[in-house]
């Protein structure tokens, strides 16, 4: 009869555990927004998309996929993404090992010397267990045996830490994945500024030498007094100012060459190229696809969706810590107080197994404060998700319609370079049979070159737009 209340008691006890465990704070959660618009930019809706194209394809110059390929082998931000890939892997076989059982082997020796004053004492004493009973001496303690220890999985606490740690991988994957995207169009961008600047460094010595032949005819001129001196010093100004346009240009390819080799981790050193093909280069069409297709391509929506589906097994793990967990220990092997003793069976034999079931009661603001906390992560998950997503479609239209006004800017700067060429060929010959002044042929000269500069320019960024949208659209990576 006691027996039973006994039990009747524990089992009262465990549902009022029970029951108090899982009264849990209601938290609300946001939903996930997916939707994205049907075309960019009111485009026609084409589902081939550029992104499918492997990086070696898309670029077609030689030397500028082996900057590339040198980049993705010895790039150090790169190493440390993969070496941080290493980290997250172990951490998912530690979250693995965490609710499989834990096995351990053990053996143990000690002496033990007990006043016979004692129950332990005196026990030993009557039982005639110590060699002289006048003078006892040390007991041996040997132990050998086999332990084990498993905290029972029954909400999948442990198992959704696993999958937590397993999901911020593929996450930290597609994290490199996106750094990998955004290593090849830096590389190709300056790869291009790097042609661009050696194309300007041809122009500006090809004005050099047309202005210091327009110094000698000024200087002739003055020789007949039909100029001043006022007109010499404005030449000799001007092929000064030329020259130190130069030197500024060698800065920057210096200083573009070593940004590349950087990126390509090593120290710095000539890039090889081929200047004279930057005449040649043609942008390359650009085909979007639909927005929908960011969220497969983009590395980074990849990487901010499994963050989310991390947040809420997080959600999830923090939620278990309001419920009962249960414990089991055991343990199996041999215990006797000399050596000859040890292996006696069943004498020496020792096993254990125990059970303990235990659920927070009092004081559980701890456990509240990490289950709101994880809930403000996963919300803060969904607003980087949001954000990403939106993010990538705005930079893919930019960069389209960047694409499309470059292309009308670079028609209407080619008629520019090409009337101020022939305004350069006329005011010559107007100032050496005296019908134009010399500030004519100095701005014309001046305006001349700015133009080049500029229809340079606008090349050099047109090209860069096409890589900037193969990768907002996701290209790149694989």
């Amino acid at each position: 009869m006691l027996k039973r209340r006994l039990y009747q008691c524990l089992g009262t006890a465990c549902l009022a555990l029970a029951a108090a465990a899982c009264k849990m704070p209601q938290l609300a959660v946001r939903n996930v927004s997916r939707s994205l618009p049907a075309t960019y930019n009111n485009n026609p809706q084409d589902t081939t998309s550029t992104a499918k194209v492997r990086w070696q394809e898309f670029f077609t110059d030689s030397n500028l996929k082996a900057l590339i390929d040198s980049a993705l082998q010895r790039n150090q931000e790169l190493n440390i993404t993969q070496q941080e890939l290493q980290i997250a892997r172990n951490e998912i076989q530690a979250r693995k090992g965490e609710y499989l059982p834990s096995v351990s082997l053990g053996a143990r020796g000690a002496l033990d010397r007990t006043s016979r004053y004692t129950i332990q004492g005196a026990t030993e004493e009557q039982i005639n267990i110590r060699p002289d009973r006048a003078n006892p001496d040390p007991l041996g303690d040997l132990q050998l045996g086999a332990f084990a220890s498993w905290e029972v999985d029954i909400w999948h606490k442990l198992r959704n830490a696993r999958k937590s740690a397993a999901t911020r991988y593929l996450a930290s994957v597609e994290g490199r994945n996106f750094m990998v995207t955004n290593l090849i169009a830096e590389i190709a961008t300056s790869y291009y500024e790097l042609l661009a600047l050696d194309n300007q460094l041809a122009i500006v010595r090809q004005n050099i030498e047309i202005q210091n032949n327009a110094l000698s005819v000024v200087r002739q001129e003055k020789e007949s007094a039909r100029v001043t001196e006022l007109a010499v010093k404005r030449f000799e100004a001007q092929v000064q100012n030329t020259t130190a346009r130069q030197y500024a240009i060698l800065q920057r390819i210096t200083e573009t060459e070593n940004r590349i080799n950087f990126l390509s981790g090593r120290f710095p050193q000539p890039v090889a190229r081929d200047d004279q093909s930057f005449n040649g280069l043609v942008p390359q069409a650009m085909q979007a696809g639909v927005p929908a297709q960011l969220l497969s391509n983009r590395p980074d929506i990849r990487q901010a969706e499994q963050n989310l589906v991390a947040a809420k097994l997080d959600v999830q793990v923090a939620r278990a810590n309001f419920y009962p967990s249960l414990g089991l220990d055991a343990g199996v092997g041999f215990e006797a107080f000399k050596p000859g003793l040890l292996f006696t069976s069943p004498g020496a034999m020792l096993y254990s197994i125990a059970g303990d079931l235990s659920a927070p009661l009092i004081n559980r603001n701890g456990i509240k404060a990490l289950y709101a906390t994880a809930n403000a992560l996963q919300l803060q998950a969904v607003y980087n998700y949001e954000k990403t997503v939106l993010n990538a479609y705005i930079e893919v239209a930019n960069q389209l319609s960047n694409i499309n006004n470059l292309q009308k800017g670079y028609d209407a700067k080619l008629k520019e370079v090409q009337a101020l060429n022939q305004s350069v060929r006329i005011s010559n010959s107007l100032f050496k049979s005296v019908r134009a002044d010399y500030t004519e042929v100095l701005f014309t000269q001046r305006d001349a070159l700015d133009s080049k500069f500029d229809l340079i320019e606008t090349k050099t960024q047109q090209l860069n737009a096409t890589v900037n949208v193969y990768r907002a659209l996701g290209g790149g990576w694989n």
